[in-house]
């Protein structure tokens, strides 16, 4: 991995932080193209000279080297360094850890994913099984720890910033979060745990669906609910991590409680099954109700099956009053349905869309659904970590 000189004087510190900004977001260039960012000649070049000594520029073949050459000087050129580390994003859900492994401009390395016993969940087991699928993967693409510049794990907890959860009544928030920050905290210099709709938020402000917008609510629905909420262009966190964790939808009627729209979904199906209030050519007959599943209960509806249509439409009539309160709160230009239900979601998308006008007094936000599937944790927690460490890597 690169490795950096001492702490430098505050105004090189600047310039450093300045122009390494302006590499990695940058192909090949020259000292002339750099002199954009207002430093001058001499200081670019002897600054692209010290960072290509520590790895996180590369200087290239000059224009005659590489056959561009016509007159005069040929001039230098150099690129960013990439694959001067790695940084790892990790999913630790309830029921699977996915680990993301990407090179320092947010490249995929390679990805896994592990299934977990949820009722094997002990903070003990989950510290050890995070090590594992942290190392394993990092095995399969011939890197080590220490290699790995930074490190965010996603979790379904309420986190705050220094990456603690806060006390759970029935410990849940203790055994998804067993003080994860400090699992490789002697082995690798930044690491960051994050709430996992907060990084499903960072995900799609990022490369998904809130590029372009300051304002915008992500809901992670998985097993559960939760939002990752951006205003004015900043991610709301709160001083317990909880301003996300849609713990008030218990209070709210019609809303439900936290479940997830899947979850949601399926337990009606399988209460119409047993009931025997479903077509006899239903699709929901086609496996033992304690079968049926959220992604069942989409597909079917989206090849026109009427039950699971009617299921569908009482479950965005509940997301439509969700989308409601938090509209109503914070003011989104756009709701993003993300996590593993938004590949299916269109129809509780068009069935929320017509119940939200009556439901809002402001300008009812773009409800769309996430394009980024049921890996939006684990990118969000790529993003995080590159952030963190371009925010921080001249403290390393």
């Amino acid at each position: 991995m690169f490795r950096l000189p001492a702490t430098p004087a505050p105004l090189k510190r600047a310039n450093l932080q300045l122009l390494l900004e302006y590499a990695w977001d940058s192909k090949a260039f020259t000292a002339t193209e750099a002199l954009s960012i207002g430093l001058t000649r001499s200081t670019i070049i002897d600054l692209l000279d010290e960072l290509a000594g520590c790895g996180l520029v590369t200087e290239l073949p000059n224009a005659r080297e590489d056959g561009s050459y016509q007159k005069g000087r040929p001039a230098r050129r150099f690129e960013f360094t990439a694959d001067a580390g790695i940084v790892v994003g990790v999913d630790a859900g309830r029921e699977h850890l996915t680990t993301t492994v990407s090179n320092l401009r947010g490249i995929t390395i390679s990805s896994g994913q592990v299934e977990v016993d949820p009722g094997a969940d002990s903070p003990e087991t989950r510290r050890a099984l995070l090590r594992k699928v942290v190392t394993d993967q990092l095995s399969t693409t011939r890197h080590t720890i220490d290699q790995v510049a930074a490190l965010c794990v996603g979790v379904p907890a309420p986190v705050d910033a220094r990456g603690t959860s806060p006390a759970h009544v029935e410990g849940f928030w203790q055994r998804t979060n067993p003080e994860f920050a400090t699992v490789f905290e002697d082995q690798v210099p930044i690491i960051r745990v994050e709430n996992d709709a907060l990084l499903a938020a960072v995900a799609e402000g990022s490369v998904g669906g809130g590029v372009d917008c300051s304002d915008f609510v992500t809901f992670l629905s998985g097993e559960r609910f939760g939002a990752g909420i951006v205003v004015d262009g900043r991610l709301l966190r709160g001083a317990h991590g909880g301003v996300g964790e849609m713990l008030g939808l218990d209070l709210v009627a019609g809303a439900e409680g936290v479940d997830g729209l899947g979850l949601r979904a399926a337990r009606l199906a399988r209460t119409a099954v047993e009931q025997n209030a479903v077509a006899p050519n239903s699709a929901l007959l086609g496996v033992p109700p304690h079968e049926i599943n959220g992604k069942l209960v989409l597909e079917a509806a989206n090849e026109g099956d009427i039950d699971a249509l009617r299921i569908v439409a009482e479950v965005g009539g509940v997301l439509a009053r969700i989308v409601g309160l938090v509209a109503s709160l914070f003011d989104p230009e756009r709701v993003i349905i993300a996590g593993g239900v938004a590949p299916g979601a269109d129809g509780l998308i068009a069935a929320a869309r017509e119940e939200l006008p009556a439901l809002l007094h402001l300008p009812v936000p773009e409800l769309v659904r996430s394009e980024l599937g049921a890996g939006v944790v684990s990118v969000g927690a790529v993003q995080h970590a590159l952030r963190s460490l371009r925010d921080g890597i001249l403290d390393l």
